[in-house]
């Protein structure tokens, strides 16, 4: 699998509030959304031979979803020996104080 770095694309506002209400109304989960820092997120893209970043679904230890980023190389490959992100601020309880369309 070749990575180039330009994965992944914009998809406009009406399709977003639609799988979020969808995801939402799914009774999936009670988290809607996770905030990583953009400073946070700049560095791990940042690392050497970082080309793309891959986000993992988890649960902690108390059952509770979580996120997990990491950098992955030009072959798609997990780059694992550096920065692993998580400690996300989830939604609920830290939720934006202006209501997002996205936030329903």
């Amino acid at each position: 699998m070749e990575i180039t770095g330009t994965e992944g694309g914009p998809i406009d506002l009406a399709q977003a509030k639609e799988w979020t209400a969808n995801y939402r109304t799914s009774g999936r989960g009670k988290t809607n959304s996770h905030l990583f820092g953009g400073e946070t997120v700049k560095k791990l893209l940042e690392q050497e031979g970082c080309m793309a970043m891959r986000i993992y679904y988890a649960l902690d230890d108390n059952g509770e979803q979580q996120l997990l980023l990491v950098g992955t190389d030009a072959e798609g490959n997990d780059m694992t020996e550096g920065l692993i992100l998580d400690l996300s601020s989830p939604c609920p309880p830290d939720c934006s104080v202006n209501s997002s369309e996205l936030a329903g």
